[in-house]
């Protein structure tokens, strides 16, 4: 998949003007780079078509740990939106990603996460105090 195609889906599937998908698809991969381990983010950047490789690498310090729910914080915070939009939002463009790259680069880079990350690729909430709930 290209940058126009995956730009696209997040489009079509949020409703967002390209602007707005733009910086929405910039908010997700680069707050999920900063989040995951060093050498699977490279491994998952090489995945992608250079610029949404660079919006994973974008963040150079060290993997910072934080839950869920600050993960979609951050992103509504550098997309400029309102926290429940981004969960909605967020969780189409993982969506977008999850046809882009493989399975299994997905599954390394969220080895370190706590489990309920797994809800950006489309694993059901674990429970009813989930964000994506």
């Amino acid at each position: 998949m290209n940058y126009q195609e995956f730009v696209n889906r997040v489009r079509e599937n949020t409703g967002l003007e390209p602007g707005e998908t733009e910086k929405l698809i910039e908010s997700c991969l680069e707050t999920f780079g900063e989040r995951i381990d060093p050498t699977e983010k490279k491994k998952l950047a090489d995945q992608l078509p250079g610029e949404l490789g660079q919006m994973v690498l974008k963040r150079h310090e060290a993997t910072r740990n934080y839950d869920l729910e600050e993960f979609y914080t951050r992103v509504a915070h550098r997309a400029g939106i309102r926290y429940r939009p981004a969960v909605d939002q967020t969780l189409s463009v993982f969506a977008t990603l999850r046809d882009a790259v493989s399975w299994g680069q997905i599954e390394k880079a969220l080895i370190r996460l706590p489990e309920n990350y797994r809800e950006l690729f489309g694993t059901p909430p674990e429970g009813p105090l989930s964000p994506t709930v």
